[in-house]
């Protein structure tokens, strides 16, 4: 397991011109949460949930990474058996600035899923729209991002680098998705940047970065590689 964690969320990618759900001009201000990103919603008006997916899929085909995506991906390529890269956001930025061995804990935009053998598979940025499965041809296929009202498979992964990582990093991330404030006392040593202060949740934080993910980088990549050096 990975000495340190890296958790990335919506702060991440905000100044690659990927719109957050929940900030100033979110995504939530024009869509009904449980009509396009739940279960319940999928189950009742599929099509609604398929060209909101379509949607989402063809607005992150022309965005590029910032400085923050390259900054992980250097220092994954750098220390690849020490850091563990997982990020709750499904856009392919990270693996646009090169970053390997990305832990996508809610899915990712570019894939589809095939609901009869659950092969995953690459559309890239077109339309769901008349796609079969490769594997087992069947039309019954979906996007390959987790709703509301199902399990995240993928949390398993982040349960096993959080049990035995020495240092945390949350870039991005408010929290309220997943509880970034108990990672960050679990493994008792984090460093958090978000633009936003939240005093609940940061006290939990030894170091705080309040600043673009873009412009604290630089300062983010140096602790790691000192906390990297001197353990």
């Amino acid at each position: 397991m990975a000495k340190v964690v890296i958790l990335s969320g919506a702060g991440l990618s905000a100044e690659s011109g990927i719109k957050t759900f929940r900030g100033n001009n979110g995504l939530w201000k024009n869509y009904n949460v449980m009509e396009v990103c739940s279960i319940e919603g999928y189950a009742k008006d599929p099509k609604l949930v398929l060209d909101f997916y379509d949607a989402r899929r063809k607005d992150i085909e022309d965005k590029v990474p910032n400085e923050a995506h390259r900054m992980l991906a250097r220092i994954k390529e750098k220390y690849p058996g020490d850091i563990a890269i997982i990020t709750q956001n499904v856009d392919n930025l990270l693996e646009k600035a090169g970053c390997k061995d990305i832990i996508h804990l809610h899915g990712t935009l570019t894939d589809l899923r095939c609901e009869v053998c659950q092969h995953v598979f690459n559309i890239g940025y077109i339309s769901q729209k008349e796609q079969s499965c490769p594997s087992c041809k069947s039309n019954k296929i979906r996007h390959n991002v987790v709703m509301f009202g199902e399990s995240a498979p993928l949390y398993v992964e982040l349960n096993k680098e959080i049990s035995d990582a020495q240092l945390l990093v949350v870039i991005g991330s408010s929290g309220q998705v997943i509880d970034s404030a108990s990672l960050a006392r679990f493994i008792g040593h984090a460093v958090l940047n978000n633009i936003d202060i939240d005093e609940y949740h940061d006290q939990y934080f030894q170091t705080k970065f309040y600043e673009k993910a873009s412009v604290a980088s630089e300062k983010v990549e140096a602790y790691i590689e000192e906390f990297l050096r001197v353990t």
